[in-house]
């Protein structure tokens, strides 16, 4: 017997994560001492106090029953309150959801909104989930181009007024994944604008907005008037090392918070509450951590960049985000190209911009979120590529 997959599924392009495990698998196969630097997954520990607070909160016979489907109330309040302190306040029980991981809200939103037809824009090079959402619910992607010359901000001024008219949702993604751009308030500011004027929701992932360096990145929810348009997707991921523990948010406007509740009610049964509980304790306690894990990331980009200078890469320190994003040399015809000559002379798994969308082919992205010494070991292979 055979089974034809639904046209959802067979339209969508071959996940790019899956494709970057298969080649590493195989270098792996043949002996090689791959170093990851193509996924963005931190490997070192969650601090030891939200271990703790989770290990004492597993032991609750009530937290291994099913769970709030939006999420413990004191886990909101944690959440409204950790925004709070950059001035923007949240209803906890009406702008306030939690997520399990920041993906899942961005997987399921379009589905509360998109009808079959509608147009979603969405960045490119962008988190491919942006996109395969929207096909998902049937909707028509429209990409905005995220260009160098832009500083990697959409330029919203030449989105055609037959396709804004037809936009049902804009994603937007700062600090960027890939390219690690940030954006300022008055980009903010034009996207409010842009949004009321064609009553599109804005749905801002911010999974990294507190990896950051010399400058904390502004909130879409600190410009006035966001709230009124959109919300803001959330994460513990990447802040706290906790990216197997699948614990986010979303927060911003209620109507749009009520419509996402609706599909997750209907397809999830919430957080496990113990984990809810971790994250609880991970907002409130003092957030040393946090700058502790800064400053690791913050060391590890300025090894790497330094050393890809050398190796005559041109490549920028970045502001946000633990990636670095910088054009492939000329004599390679694409991203890909590259990212697979790196793996077979080196062993350093590299992640092709065009995996991100068209709008990256002739770029790589490199993720510092292996150890510092396999980075400098990797930056010390890279440098004998003698390009």
């Amino acid at each position: 017997m055979s089974f034809e997959l639904a046209h959802r599924v067979k339209n969508l392009p071959p996940y790019l994560f899956e494709k970057l495990d298969q080649a590493k698998s195989k270098a792996l196969a043949r002996g090689v001492d791959v170093i990851d630097l193509g996924i963005g997954d931190p490997q070192d520990p969650t601090p030891s106090h939200i271990v703790e607070a989770l290990y004492e909160a597993s032991k609750k016979s009530l937290n291994h029953r099913y769970p709030t489907y939006v999420g413990l109330l004191s886990l909101r309040t944690a959440i409204a309150d950790f925004y709070r302190k950059k001035g923007i306040v949240l209803d906890p029980q009406r702008e306030v959801l939690a997520l399990i991981g920041s993906k899942e809200g961005i997987a399921h939103i379009p589905f509360a909104f998109v009808n079959p037809g509608d147009v979603v824009l969405v960045p490119d090079p962008g988190y491919p989930v942006f996109s395969s959402s929207t096909l998902f619910a049937g909707g028509e992607i429209y990409k905005m181009p995220l260009l160098e010359e832009n500083r990697y901000l959409p330029d919203l001024s030449i989105i055609p007024q037959a396709i804004a008219q037809r936009c049902k949702m804009m994603f937007l993604n700062y600090p960027n994944n890939p390219t690690a751009a940030v954006a300022p308030f008055e980009f903010y500011e034009h996207v409010i604008q842009f949004a009321k004027k064609y009553n599109i929701i804005v749905c801002h992932d911010a999974a990294y907005a507190d990896v950051y360096f010399e400058k904390r990145p502004f909130s879409f929810l600190e410009i006035e008037g966001a709230k009124e348009v959109g919300i803001e997707f959330g994460s513990l991921s990447k802040t706290y090392n906790m990216t197997g523990w699948r614990i986010g948010w979303a927060v911003g406007n209620a109507d749009i918070i009520f419509g996402l509740s609706k599909i997750k009610t209907n397809t999830d049964s919430g957080v496990f509450q113990a984990v809810q509980e971790a994250a609880i304790c991970a907002l409130n306690s003092d957030q040393k951590c946090v700058d502790d894990i800064r400053k690791v990331y913050q060391t590890k980009r300025d090894v790497a960049v330094l050393a890809l200078k050398k190796a005559g890469f041109s490549v920028s320190s970045q502001e946000a985000t633990f990636y670095l994003w910088f054009r492939i040399p000329k004599m390679f015809n694409s991203s890909e190209s590259f990212a697979s000559y790196v793996l077979e002379k080196t062993g350093v798994v590299i992640t092709p911009g065009n995996g991100f969308g068209e709008a990256g082919e002739g770029y790589v992205r490199i993720s510092l979120t292996a150890p510092l010494a396999r980075i400098e070991e990797a930056m010390r292979r890279l440098s004998s590529l003698c390009l």
